[in-house]
């Protein structure tokens, strides 16, 4: 693996810190972190997708870890996020990459898919649903409702920040501690978290992502519908979405399907790694 930074979303760039491996020449596949990780949440997929010969690129995405962390909500929009992604395309000298996402990272990729199909090789996306099929479902579902409150905490001015870094980021240690599978996170796990959380602004960054998906949702779109080729790996043990919008995410993808984990939760690539790197190279 090598580290480097990585200028995208001109006129206004912002520099991502972006993670890459395997040959220079293979078939492009950008990874997608989501909250609160960074490219170490795919610490598992990374080597192995390399291995396979893919061209790897897994890059903090804006706000978080390394990544140039702009100020203000508005920066975190969807649409500006989707176009983050398309720049590492462009960066990469490409026109199309298999895109993979888990958690935010699997919404941007969500997205890209219904913004850019035309820069989209394959989707791939873990435990997040499309975001019409979200926002549709989490409105009349009570249940969902109640699973996303955090959302609604996060709207709050200041005090998220201050809970998320009291005690040196207890509060997000506990949060992937307590809807993982026991084991999955370890103590040299979280000095690596710990690090990325610290950054100056990346808690702040990270959470205006959230404060940015009610004040600003994207621009409307004649089609929210995906027409490229999509495989939903989803954990049914997750404990902040529920797995009936997995099917509600595939009815909107032209080919699409969907593979449940059912004694993985929120956290499936790092619980079930092998198979899941599997799935993703089988396209």
């Amino acid at each position: 693996m090598t580290h480097t930074f990585v200028d995208v979303n001109r006129p206004s760039p912002v520099r991502l810190h972006v993670v890459q491996a395997g040959p220079t020449e293979g078939p492009l596949i950008i990874l997608l972190h989501g909250f609160p990780e960074f490219w170490y949440g795919w610490k598992h997929q990374i080597d192995a997708l390399a291995e396979a010969g893919f061209r790897v690129w897994a890059p903090d995405q804006r706000g978080y870890n390394l990544s140039d962390k702009p100020t203000g909500v508005e920066a975190y929009a969807l649409d500006t996020l989707v176009a983050d992604v398309v720049g590492l395309i462009d960066a990469a000298g490409r026109q199309k990459a298999v895109v993979v996402g888990h958690d935010w990272g699997a919404a941007v990729a969500w997205w890209t898919a219904v913004s850019f199909p035309e820069r989209v090789e394959r989707l791939v996306v873990l435990n997040v649903p499309h975001p019409v099929a979200m926002k549709k479902f989490a409105s009349r579902d009570v249940g969902q409702m109640l699973r996303s409150w955090y959302i609604g905490f996060f709207q709050l001015p200041v005090v998220p920040e201050l809970l998320a870094r009291l005690g040196n980021a207890t509060a997000l240690v506990k949060t992937l501690l307590g809807s993982s599978r026991p084991g999955t996170f370890k103590r040299a796990d979280f000095l690596q978290y710990k690090a990325a959380w610290l950054q100056p602004g990346a808690i702040n960054a990270m959470i205006n992502w959230y404060r940015a998906a009610l004040r600003m949702p994207p621009a409307k779109r004649s089609s929210v519908r995906v027409t490229v080729p999509t495989l939903l790996i989803w954990g049914v043990r997750d404990q902040f979405l529920k797995r009936e919008m997995a099917q509600l995410s595939i009815d909107l993808c032209d080919n699409g399907r969907v593979v449940f984990f059912e004694e993985a939760t929120h956290w499936v690539q790092h619980e079930e790694a092998k198979r899941v790197n599997e799935l993703i190279l089988a396209g």
